[in-house]
């Protein structure tokens, strides 16, 4: 009797499992689809690559864009594992959401450091060249308190902006203008319905903000 309950219950997590591999695979190619014609839609890139990250848990894009301030968008979209019973519980905890990443190389110079980071995201925050140089305080954000990182308080100041002007400023984790790699970044927890208005207030940030002097002066 003990088998036969042992043997079901191992047919039964195989069929849940099973079950949940072709819902949770449906699911994450279905966002990375949306993801990339919303995402396309707003850069219009003259060029794009992507790689494959590996089972269904997203891929990383390189547009080149060569117009505005735009030489090229990058980024990299990471879902979590819907397709797997048991790893999906694990993930929740130490992936805790979807994430996209995005690089920025515009045509303008940064000249100046600038981070604005959410308290208490990074379990093991990323190293920052010269942070011993860079001004600190703690800013408050739509309720959410950020870590300000700055040479001059203008330039965190425009990135507060730019993180009150999206769809939901709260899942936006990270954003920085980074002068040794001339790079825009942010990271956010995305959202499928808001994502391409989200992008295209980035990217006009790139092309009107990043040109004027706050930043490339």
């Amino acid at each position: 009797m003990d088998n036969q309950v042992l043997f079901a219950a191992i047919f039964l997590i195989a069929g849940i499992s099973a079950l949940q591999f072709y819902r949770g695979r449906k699911l994450n190619l279905m966002l990375m689809e949306h993801y990339i014609r919303a995402v396309k839609e707003v850069i219009k890139p003259e060029d794009e690559l992507y790689t494959w990250l590996g089972g269904y848990i997203g891929f990383r894009a390189e547009y080149k864009v060569n117009r505005g301030n735009l030489r090229k968008f990058e980024y990299t979209l990471t879902l979590l594992p819907r397709h797997s019973l048991l790893y999906f519980p694990i993930a929740l905890i130490t992936s805790r959401h979807d994430k996209l990443y995005l690089v920025i190389k515009p045509f303008s110079d940064i000249r100046r450091e600038a981070h604005l980071i959410q308290k208490g995201y990074y379990r093991m925050r990323p190293g920052i060249d010269n942070e011993e140089l860079l001004r600190k305080e703690v800013i408050e954000i739509a309720g959410k308190q950020y870590e300000a990182l700055y040479e001059k308080k203008r330039d965190v100041e425009n990135l507060k902006a730019l993180i009150e002007s999206l769809s939901r400023p709260a899942n936006i984790k990270h954003v920085s203008l980074t002068p040794k790699t001339n790079v825009f970044y942010v990271q956010m927890k995305p959202e499928p319905e808001t994502i391409g208005e989200d992008v295209k207030r980035i990217v006009r940030f790139a092309n009107e903000r990043l040109k004027e002097s706050p930043f490339s002066s």
